[in-house]
């Protein structure tokens, strides 16, 4: 993954209603959700919900499946493993060898 890319992922959910709208689509789980039950439950205007959930397809860590006249929204999985592999790719790459919280790497 490209830092840049990266970066761009991370933006997109540096607003808080994007990342509670990620959050609840991670929720879902693969059935993922319409974007009329999104906004109801998450009491968000629809141009608003619209507009965010543009940036979140555009920075791939959504996908949307029309069904009928019905939009579903999804959380990306695969990106979004991608976009946490990146940041623990180097994990504890220069530490001395003290065991970090969290650290799968075999370097801590």
């Amino acid at each position: 993954m490209k830092t840049d890319f990266a970066a761009s992922q991370l933006e997109a959910l540096g607003k808080p209603t994007r990342l509670e709208i990620f959050r609840t689509l991670i929720r879902a789980g693969n059935e993922g959700l319409p974007v009329g039950a999104l906004q109801e439950r998450l009491d968000i205007a629809p141009s608003t919900l619209s507009h965010h959930l543009k940036t979140l397809l555009i920075s791939g860590l959504i996908t949307q499946e029309r069904q009928a006249t019905t939009l579903i929204c999804r959380a990306n999985y695969q990106s979004m493993q991608e976009l946490i592999d990146y940041l623990m790719a180097e994990c504890c790459i220069e530490g001395k060898g003290i065991t970090e919280p969290g650290c799968s790497s075999s370097r801590c």
